[in-house]
Formats: C-alpha cells, sequence, structure tokens
C-alpha cells in the first residue's frame, strides 16, 4: 500500500543506507576486551596524514589481515565456538543466553560488535602511491609502510600487521611532500556524522559520553547515538584529531559503564576524527564495490 508519505519514507530510507555505506568497514580499536569500533573513512583520513616525501598515496583501504583468516582451522582460538561473532550466540562455557556478550577470561563481559564491524584481530593496509623517480622504490615504499604503522598505532590505536602497497607510477620529478594524490582522491562524500549537540535528550549515558576529554560530539549514523539493547549499550561520537582514538573509547566505555545503573557492557564507535580547524585533512572516497 502506498500513501503519500511513501516516497519521503524511501528517500529517508536511501539516505541511511548511503550514509552507512560511507563508513566504510568498521573495524577494531584496540584488542577484544577494548569494544571499540572505528569507521574506515575515519581511519583512512587519519592514515592520509602521515605525510613521506617522495611518496604520493593513492588508493587506500583497510581490512583484515591475511594472517587472521588463513589458516584459522588450525589455530585454536579460531574453532567454531572461539570464532563465534560477539553477541550472536553463547559461547561454550558461559551458559549466557543467546545475544548475550562474550565473557572475558577476567570475567568482564563484553559488548557485541556493531553491525557488520569486524571481529577484533589484526588488520591489513593496502594502498597504491605514486614514488618519486629520483629515490631507490624499496625506500620509499619502506619509508611510507613506517610512516602509515605509526599513525595507525599511535594516533588510532589499530593493529596493523600487514601493510601492502603498490607502485602506480613514477614522478618525473621529487614528489612534494605529501601522500594524497588529487588525481586519486575525487572529491569527498557527504559528511557520514550528524553531529548529537543535545547530550541530554540520550540520557544520562549520553551526557557521561559527551563529557569525556577527546568527545568532539555524539553522531547518530546507525541510529541513536546512544542505543541501548538488553545486553550492551553502543555509543557513536566523533573524536579529535589530536587525541587517540582508541584512549577516548576507552574513557567513554568508563564514563558511560559508571553513568548507567544497569552496568550493561558498553561498546564504541568512532564514525568520524575532527582536525582542529586549519589543519589539513580530506576525507577518502571508498572505490566503487566495496
Amino acid at each position: 500500500m502506498t500513501t503519500e508519505r511513501s516516497p519521503q519514507r524511501a528517500d529517508g530510507w536511501t539516505a541511511a543506507v548511503r550514509q552507512r555505506l560511507g563508513l566504510g568497514r568498521l573495524l577494531p580499536l584496540g584488542g577484544a576486551v577494548d569494544g571499540a569500533w572505528i569507521a574506515e573513512t575515519a581511519a583512512a583520513s587519519v592514515l592520509r596524514g602521515a605525510t613521506v616525501e617522495g611518496a604520493v598515496l593513492g588508493t587506500l583501504r583497510i581490512g583484515p589481515a591475511r594472517e587472521a583468516t588463513t589458516g584459522a582451522e588450525t589455530r585454536p582460538e579460531a574453532q567454531p565456538e572461539a570464532r563465534r561473532p560477539v553477541g550472536t550466540g553463547s559461547p561454550a562455557g558461559t551458559g549466557g543466553p543467546a545475544g548475550a556478550g562474550v565473557v572475558a577470561e577476567a570475567g568482564l563481559a563484553l559488548p557485541p560488535a556493531p553491525p557488520s564491524g569486524l571481529p577484533p584481530g589484526p588488520l591489513r593496509i593496502e594502498a597504491e602511491f605514486r614514488a618519486a623517480g629520483d629515490r631507490p622504490l624499496p625506500d620509499s615504499a619502506a619509508a611510507l609502510r613506517a610512516a602509515l604503522v605509526t599513525a595507525a598505532a599511535a594516533r588510532l590505536g589499530l593493529e596493523i600487521a600487514e601493510v601492502d602497497l603498490r607502485v602506480t607510477a613514477l614522478l618525473d620529478d621529487a614528489a612534494p611532500d605529501q601522500v594524497t594524490d588529487p588525481a586519486d582522491a575525487p572529491s569527498p562524500p557527504a559528511p557520514v556524522a550528524k553531529a548529537s549537540t543535545k547530550a541530554e535528550a540520550e540520557g544520562p549515558a549520553g551526557e557521561a559520553a559527551a563529557a569525556v576529554p577527546g568527545v568532539v560530539s555524539l553522531t547518530r549514523v546507525l541510529g541513536g547515538a546512544v542505543h541501548t539493547a538488553q545486553d550492551h549499550i553502543r555509543v557513536e561520537v566523533a573524536t579529535a584529531g589530536d587525541h587517540r582514538a582508541l584512549d577516548v573509547a576507552r574513557s567513554v566505555r568508563t564514563a558511560v559503564s559508571a553513568a548507567t545503573a544497569d552496568r550493561l557492557p558498553v561498546s564504541v564507535l568512532v564514525t568520524d576524527v575532527v582536525e582542529a580547524p586549519g589543519a589539513s585533512r580530506q576525507r577518502p572516497a571508498l572505490p566503487a564495490g566495496r
């Protein structure tokens, strides 16, 4: 049945899908006990700030490391029960209900991953770059690889196990001191984060999260800024570029846990990293067919 409001609802649903896809993959921050994730677009925008002289960065993607998916059947921790996605059922020995968070070795319940979020584990960076012709290619690649790994750990908290770089072209002259090639970075998509300046509307959890140093705003990409289920709470935030995203997420989890009476497991999704005014920042566009 159609109504006069059907086109508006369809437009709203389409916009929501586009906004969700604009995040890219949802990458685990830190380890399994941290309960934190970050949008791939947010992480990539930070990594593009890792400048290396003589290397011009093109496309960049972040996903699971090959070591995390190769030979999974032979690793004890990757057996069916241990590999069960967090929040999809009761792991062996926990006796918890379906949908409950996994219980860590210390006895603390862990929150489930956000919808389609990657499970905690090592990550892989795949990137293309143009190299200056007056420099040895191995040296340029090594410098860019080190810069990406350092930025991922120091500014975000990502566990990068592999970096796969591919040279797409040689530059006639020494490359400028940058890693972003405008030709390889189409116009950025519309912002994916909707700021929520009224934290009080999200209750004690929202107020506690908004007050954490390094939180620029609450965001509403997957729904409400604070999503409360029977077995967990998920909070969406945008973090400041001068704060390590993982440290902010940990502080948000602690603050929200202390502010809520039910003491449910808390997860944090960082949907954006906001640089200070005047800082250079470019949001990358994800290639088609992600």
